[in-house]
């Protein structure tokens, strides 16, 4: 059986990181059992999670996993899609992970309401004396993260535009097929779901969550999913 190593549900979300939610999606379509590992942490080979493993065979990434599981296991998850269509998916996806996730961080991680009642809860654990200094200097590194990478440069206000360009960009490409690219689930489908649900989370408040809300098409898109592969969570947000 494949082992999941995920954080596990937190914040109304099955896990609190798209890439994880992505991973286990792609899991779920594959029809394959697997379990979750919660421990996993610690030894995850790149340093983050999620990872897989299948066999005692170790794979990381997200994007890895899918590509293992479509080699090891002969799942095709764009089956029947034209090469176009590929094409479209993936740069779809790869929108979502390198640039509305870390839109999505930002707004977790530097704006002090949100960062209070989501990441701040990860290090309840470190002891009390040491946990404000722990938090800061993790918040501070985040900042330096996001910096470097680009997207901290911006203002927020330009975030928030490059988000509703993103977002609408998807809900252009969904228009009114039931998935994101037409009537059957295809891979680019775990990641769309992962990451845009996690922008609707109503845990946390953000300009960018209200510009996906106005969205009907998307609320109902991840609603859809959720309810086929998560259905024991509430519903990602009600359609307007």
């Amino acid at each position: 059986m494949i082992t999941l190593y995920a954080f596990g549900p937190m914040f109304g979300l099955p896990d609190p990181s798209p890439f994880v939610i992505k991973a286990e999606a792609l899991l779920k379509m594959s029809g394959l059992p697997y379990r979750r590992d919660l421990t996993g942490f610690s030894k995850a080979p790149k340093g983050k999670l999620p990872y897989i493993s299948d066999d005692g065979k170790i794979i990381a990434d997200s994007s890895f996993i899918r590509l293992h599981l479509e080699r090891q296991h002969a799942i095709d998850f764009d089956a029947g899609m034209s090469s176009r269509d590929r094409g479209i998916a993936w740069a779809i996806e790869k929108m979502c992970e390198d640039h509305l996730y870390w839109i999505l961080v930002n707004y977790r991680w530097l704006d002090d309401a949100n960062f209070a009642k989501g990441p701040a809860h990860f290090f309840d654990s470190v002891p009390g004396p040491m946990r404000g200094l722990v938090k800061h200097m993790v918040r501070r590194q985040m900042r330096k993260t996001l910096h470097a990478q680009g997207i901290g440069r911006h203002s927020w206000a330009e975030m928030n535009e490059l988000g509703d360009l993103a977002l609408a960009s998807i809900a252009a490409t969904l228009g009114e097929q039931p998935y994101l690219m037409g009537a059957k689930r295809c891979g680019a489908d775990a990641t769309v779901f992962a990451f845009v649900a996690s922008i609707l989370c109503p845990h946390f408040d953000s300009p960018v969550r209200t510009l996906a809300e106005r969205h009907d098409n998307l609320v109902a898109y991840c609603n859809r999913i959720k309810q086929e592969l998560f259905p024991d969570d509430a519903p990602v947000q009600s359609a307007t």
